[in-house]
């Protein structure tokens, strides 16, 4: 795939899987085995992984929106800034329900061989997630 292929693949994957809750596209775009660098505490391996991930955003924050700020991808790697936005309605790393709204900023770097996402890099605001959530405090 090209280097505009591939982006076009996480923006669709953005949209469809975080913005929308649907998955069904996950299969077309990662691979069974892809390997995530920085996976969430529990995460399971592979796409499963992902997908668990995406379910478990979704399940604490339902009104989820991620907005690609940047992207650039050069041959197989595509690496992209986002913001996640989204009201806390359910538990979260341990955090019982707030109700509180997020914004948080993150990065991300793909790695896509036979069109699709192999490997995956990223870095999110966490703590500033936590202190919108008040689960620590602002210093």
């Amino acid at each position: 795939m090209s280097a505009e292929e591939n982006k076009a693949a996480v923006q669709r994957f953005g949209e469809e899987a975080f913005n929308n809750g649907n998955l069904e596209s996950s299969e077309e775009l990662i691979a069974d085995d892809i390997v995530d660098h920085d996976p969430a505490p529990g995460q399971a391996p592979g796409r499963e992984g992902i997908e668990q991930f995406v379910t478990t955003m979704r399940s604490a924050f339902p009104d989820l929106q991620t907005t690609i700020d940047e992207i650039i991808a050069e041959g197989d790697y595509v690496a992209f800034r986002y913001t996640i936005e989204g009201t806390h309605q359910g538990e979260f790393m341990g955090v019982a329900p707030t109700g509180n709204r997020v914004s948080v900023t993150a990065m991300e770097m793909l790695r896509f061989a036979d069109g699709k996402m192999v490997d995956r890099w990223g870095n999110t605001d966490q703590l500033g997630m936590l202190q919108q959530l008040g689960a620590i405090s602002q210093f």
